[in-house]
């Protein structure tokens, strides 16, 4: 009885210790800016402004603080697929060419940040 109870116990101690850990890592906004420039990012996208893409800004806004946000995020930076830009064009959107999970997620979370 009082090993279980010693179980339980310590149990319930590492749930609540896990829920006070932030689920996601802070973000590397130095590793996340240099992907996005060198997979050529910066001539569709900005920041703060509209270029052929919209801005990292809107794209926050967009799907900031929504359950499947960084999973969206990551879907269209990794999928390709057509887009549509601002001047009216289809062109096909360029993927990321890291296929690892947390650098595709550390680049969803810097443009979340925005």
């Amino acid at each position: 009885m009082f090993k279980s109870s010693v179980t339980l116990v310590s149990s319930a101690v590492v749930l609540t210790l896990a829920s006070l850990t932030p689920a996601q890592a802070a973000v590397d906004a130095a590793a996340a800016q240099a992907l996005f420039k060198d997979n050529d990012c910066t001539k569709c996208h900005a920041v703060d402004k509209a270029k052929k893409g919209p801005s990292l800004k809107k794209i926050a806004e967009k799907y900031k603080g929504k359950p499947d946000g960084q999973a969206k995020a990551i879907k269209n930076f990794t999928s390709g697929g057509m887009v549509k830009t601002s001047d009216g064009k289809e062109v096909e959107h360029k993927m990321l060419d890291s296929k690892d999970p947390k650098v595709q997620q550390n680049l969803a979370d810097w443009i979340l940040s925005q």
